[in-house]
């Protein structure tokens, strides 16, 4: 079995955990990448996404390997490319950890333990990764969420999360009823449709958001905020840390892209604003399901566009090894300092798993630098 040293350990190689290796990189803190990658952009979004990030939302600490720069690599733009696809996005992620030499190992942590004041990470190829310090950079695959009073109105087999939603002509002819009203519902119910599904009945609880572009211009200014003064946005008062993260959620969530609303205006998309599931049957190979409007809908398949919801325990590393005891969190949520250090001296954590002490934003890609270089400061002022 190899065994491996490293002062820093990074396990996740999506968006925050490459712009961790390249900030690592450019202050010489010498350190290891696990993961393949991207994987959970590449093996859990659909074909023909588009992204409601534009180029500023780029990963480099640094500011040198930006999405312009890549696109000036070949003679683009941003105007000749935005709204970005998933595709470019990708190309983008490659290009930058060429530039930037990153080189992840695609091993998978099946356990990570504490012993003796350092970490270990047991990997499935049969290899251990002992660090004196741990970031965990695990975005959004262990975290997936389906209302329990949802689920049990639908049996397993006709259901699925949007996050398996990847390859949408596997829908072709068939009727999909798609749960959820924001940006990822109603995307999702526009690629099924132009993939030739029968019918695409889209319900939520809500109104369904208006068609207006996302204000961002102030989200990268109050992320320098908290870089420069990390302990700002912990002594907002309750009130203000509310306005703040409403704001944000009024951007990303109250609105819909202009760019998806001729998407959606085919006559495959029947909308359902104000309803929920509340029972369903079985028909033949079908599914008959009960919406609390009195309609009853036969589909063959239901998509559970319903987002994520952090609980550190679902993370299977974290509940083999021995660190979830001495983890303090809270509502699910790992306990963080204005470092993202958790209460286990050298471990932090970052993305979805950080929005409760530092911010809704830091779910969100455009944190990604701003991420980077909080730890990283924190390691070499340590």
């Amino acid at each position: 079995m190899k065994a491996i040293e490293t002062p820093l350990l990074i396990v996740g190689a999506g968006p925050f955990g490459l712009a961790m290796a390249a900030e690592a990189q450019e202050r010489g803190i010498p350190h290891t990448v696990l993961g393949e990658p991207m994987s959970f952009w590449r093996g859990h979004m659909p074909a023909g996404m588009l992204l409601r990030s534009a180029c500023d939302w780029h990963l480099d600490p640094t500011g040198v390997a930006t999405i312009e720069r890549f696109l000036a690599t070949s003679g683009r733009t941003p105007r000749d490319v935005e709204p970005l696809t998933l595709d470019l996005y990708l190309e983008y992620a490659r290009w930058f950890e060429e530039k930037k030499e990153i080189r992840a190992r695609p091993a998978e942590v099946l356990r990570l333990d504490r012993r003796d004041g350092r970490f270990v990470a047991t990997l499935d190829d049969g290899s251990t990764v002992t660090s004196e310090r741990t970031l965990l950079a695990l975005g959004y695959a262990y975290f997936t969420h389906v209302p329990e009073e949802l689920a049990e109105r639908v049996p397993a087999e006709h259901r699925s999360h949007s996050s398996d939603f990847v390859a949408p002509d596997r829908f072709a002819g068939r009727r999909v009823l798609v749960v959820g009203g924001r940006q990822s519902a109603l995307e999702s119910a526009a690629l099924l449709a132009e993939a030739g599904v029968a019918i695409v009945h889209v319900c939520h609880r809500h109104a369904t958001p208006a068609f207006a572009e996302s204000d961002w211009s102030w989200v990268e200014p109050t992320l320098d905020r908290i870089e420069r003064d990390p302990g700002w946005y912990r002594r907002l008062s309750d009130s203000e840390r509310e306005a703040l993260d409403a704001r944000f959620y009024a951007e990303g969530r109250l609105k819909l892209e202009p760019w998806l609303a001729p998407r959606i205006g085919r006559p495959e998309i029947r909308i359902r604003p104000h309803t929920r599931i509340v029972a369903s049957e079985p028909r033949g190979d079908a599914l008959v399901v009960r919406l609390d409007s009195g309609d009853a809908l036969e589909v063959d398949h239901v998509l559970f566009a319903t987002g994520y919801k952090v609980d550190v325990q679902r993370v299977p590393f974290l509940a083999a090894g021995n660190l979830l005891e001495r983890l303090e969190r809270r509502d699910g949520y790992p306990v963080l300092d204005d470092s993202l250090q958790s209460s286990v001296s050298g471990l932090f954590v970052t993305s979805l798993p950080a929005t409760r002490d530092l911010g809704t934003f830091f779910g969100f890609t455009v944190a990604v630098r701003a991420s980077a270089r909080m730890v990283a400061r924190a390691i070499v002022e340590s």
